[in-house]
């Protein structure tokens, strides 16, 4: 039976060294503070907003919320994004997207300074991904990947991984995360042949999976001893969410596997809340 990599420990390990490091910034009199703009009253996006207000706010960090209208002009939208990057009391910011369809999304998005970007919606945070030591923050859920592959200690440098999706929030960004580790990373897509997937899937170290696909990897996919990290999220014909993987058909196999859900989703809010710390904790020698 494959070990369970849970994502509850991940996220709970990340809020200790956020509360230690809210300490040592409140010692300085400094409170970090994110600000989320939100377009409109989507209902999932005001449930997340809530959620990871509530979320924020027990590790000490200061939530200030703005909202705006749907028929919101993109000029006073960009406003609010400049009003963001002047303000020293706010450290970073969480735009919800996707924005509607008459607003400029790269226009707008290109308003917000990296420094103050915690989910790598701008394109100068995902070129950082390439140069590092630039400002910015990788996507949340590539950096809950990696978490949750540090807190298991599974070793990357020098083995072979499948990364498959190569979408700019997971795979892309996780398959650059993962080389800059050593990794030897194969990525798979959409245009992949399905025979080749799975010649690829068998003889990998590490399975990381982000296509959203219910069921895409199955049992000729996997190999004794592999570690399967499921990212996938979709709704099923029975109501409930699964990942990418067939997990019935991968726990009598596999070494490890994360569940769907609990796993890498467990850990992205907690990583969004890190991020908004370490933004302000930028140009200090301490960190977490």
């Amino acid at each position: 039976m494959a070990k369970l990599l849970s994502g509850a420990p991940v996220a709970a390990g990340l809020c200790e060294r956020i509360r230690a490091a809210v300490v040592r910034l409140r010692e300085q009199g400094v409170t970090p503070t994110v600000a989320i703009v939100r377009v409109g009253e989507r209902p999932a996006d005001v449930s997340y907003e809530r959620g990871f207000a509530k979320r924020a706010q027990s590790l000490g960090i200061g939530v200030k919320g703005l909202l705006l209208p749907e028929s919101v002009g993109e000029q006073e939208l960009i406003s609010v994004l400049e009003s963001i990057n002047a303000d020293v009391q706010i450290h970073g910011c969480l735009l919800f997207r996707p924005l509607p369809e008459h607003l400029n999304t790269p226009a707008v998005l290109g308003a917000l300074r990296p420094e103050k970007d915690i989910d790598a919606m701008t394109s100068a945070s995902m070129g950082g991904l390439m140069v590092r030591g630039t400002p910015g923050f990788p996507p949340c859920t590539a950096t809950a990947c990696m978490e949750l592959l540090e807190y298991y200690q599974v070793e990357l440098q020098g083995r072979n991984v499948v990364m498959i999706g190569a979408g700019t929030t997971v795979g892309m960004p996780t398959a650059i995360l993962l080389m800059n580790r050593g990794a030897t990373v194969s990525v798979c897509n959409i245009y992949t042949d399905p025979k080749r997937m799975i010649e690829l899937c068998r003889g990998a170290d590490l399975i990381i999976s982000a296509a959203g696909k219910a069921g895409l990897i199955g049992r000729d996919h996997l190999s004794p001893g592999q570690i399967v990290i499921d990212v996938g999220l979709s709704l099923g014909p029975d109501g409930k969410l699964h990942g990418d993987v067939e997990f019935e058909a991968a726990e009598p196999i596999v070494a490890a596997i994360t569940p769907v859900p609990g796993g890498v989703g467990a850990v992205t809010s907690t990583v969004l809340a890190a991020h908004t710390v370490q933004a302000a904790l930028r140009g200090q020698s301490s960190g977490i």
